[in-house]
């Protein structure tokens, strides 16, 4: 059965009657005009299309627990929204944590992940109730422990391991083979059981936590993590008593960017985690553990597009065809960073047979600023709107100021209604922050 992480664009997304794109159903020129360019939107129906998808998927197994992760995108709107379909959150940071703490969110369906914990910020999520910490490494253990003890509380917790399993995606997004910044090897996870065991009392172990990447295509690596999280879980049993009773497979699942992509449906991997853990159940003789996943791109990604105003434009002799937007790297750094592909069209300008190739450009003063390499598109003019898609997940939350350009407003829209729920920065809040010493005002 196919899902929403499978489409090219909104399930919204349509060519209106006046011959321009719309989503939401709302007309996308339009809502440039209203509120300027580049602008994040997001269609609310692709969202909650996606949340059921999982839901579906996974309904088969009773002890299932959807956790979105925020790092994907993390407002408070959005927030609202995913947990009003059922989902509990994965958070990376104290910024994650406020935002879907003030966004009304039940912190007990929180969980706190990252390699490098603050004091801060470990202090925070005991004081808010997150619901569990995923912990990383030895001295987040010890650290943890003297935050718990000090609140006389006991803090319930999950070890995150490396399962040294690798995708084939790229090596900045591969978070589970064994050279990873990410976990507790293997090895060192009975040292760790001890330690929770023996001496750090105020902590409590429900269970493991792996994650193998991001925008996986391969559907076989999930039945290996389940795999060998079980055994862990097992084994854990066997040599200490100790019954786990949570296992969190992560998410990473990908999405459509391009034609070329061809991600598994929620269904597909769905189907392949609920069987593998259901004879791993089995085969090592445990009870059967609440299931945790965690996507993120998958859930928000093919709900957004951004919009940009086509500027200048140069023609390289006997080479490319530069178009500039107003946007570029710093609403969008995937690009730069991964080489990452995306599809768009000129939103005010119906389909035509005469197309022309073009390389996309961003405003942005670095050559590497290029958000789409030779694209075909019909002749773009100063004014177009263009609408690149598929950007719902990574832009905004990895968005900066570079050049000292303000970030992108971001709206929601459904049923031919746009809600702002990010305003845009103005030139005010860039120097919101900025202090001149007093001994520079003297002089």
């Amino acid at each position: 059965m196919d899902s929403t992480n499978q489409l090219l664009k909104p399930v919204t997304a349509k060519i209106n009657d006046a011959g321009n794109l719309e989503i939401g159903g709302c007309d996308v020129v339009a809502l440039a005009e209203k509120y300027e360019t580049p602008l994040y939107v997001l269609d609310e129906q692709t969202i909650r299309g996606v949340c059921r998808d999982y839901k579906e998927a996974f309904k088969a197994y009773p002890k299932i627990n959807m956790m979105f992760a925020s790092k994907a995108l993390c407002t408070m709107a959005t927030s609202k929204l995913l947990f009003d379909e059922g989902f509990g959150f994965d958070v990376v940071s104290s910024g994650e944590i406020y935002t879907v703490y003030k966004a009304g969110i039940d912190m007990s369906s929180v969980l706190f992940n990252g390699n490098n914990k603050s004091f801060d910020e470990l202090t925070l999520a005991v004081e808010f109730g997150v619901g569990r910490i995923s912990v990383d490494n030895f001295f987040e253990l010890s650290l943890l422990n003297e935050i718990a003890s000090s609140r006389h509380k006991i803090v319930d917790i999950l070890l995150r391991i490396t399962p040294g399993i690798e995708c084939h995606t790229h090596e900045y997004i591969q978070t589970g083979h064994l050279d990873s910044k990410f976990g507790f090897d293997l090895t060192q996870i009975d040292e760790a059981v001890e330690l929770i065991l023996n001496e750090y009392k105020n902590l409590k172990l429900h269970g493991l936590h792996a994650h193998i990447g991001s925008q996986i295509f391969e559907t076989s690596v999930y039945g290996d993590e389940i795999e060998i999280l079980v055994k862990e879980v097992a084994r854990i049993d066997e040599k200490f008593g100790l019954k786990l009773d949570e296992i969190n497979v992560g998410g990473g699942l990908g999405v459509k960017y391009t034609e070329d992509d061809c991600p598994p449906s929620v269904y597909a991997i769905a189907d392949i985690i609920i069987k593998r853990l259901t004879s791993c159940i089995k085969k090592y003789n445990i009870d059967a553990p609440s299931l945790f996943i965690e996507p993120g791109r998958s859930i928000i990604s093919t709900a957004g597009v951004t919009l940009y105003t086509v500027g200048s434009s140069k023609q390289v002799p006997k080479g490319k065809k530069y178009i500039a937007v107003d946007g570029g790297m710093a609403d969008n750094p995937r690009p730069s960073m991964y080489r990452a592909k995306y599809i768009a069209q000129i939103a005010n300008k119906k389909e035509v047979s005469s197309l022309n190739t073009v390389t996309i450009a961003g405003r942005f003063c670095e050559s590497g600023d290029i958000l789409i390499k030779d694209i075909s598109l019909p002749e773009p003019e100063e004014g177009d709107i263009l609408c690149v898609f598929n950007t719902g997940a990574y832009n905004y939350s990895m968005a900066s100021n570079y050049n000292r350009v303000p970030k992108a407003a971001m709206v929601l829209v459904n049923n031919s209604q746009s809600d702002m729920i990010v305003k845009r920065e103005t030139l005010e809040d860039l120097i919101s922050h900025d202090v001149i010493p007093d001994r520079l005002k003297e002089k």
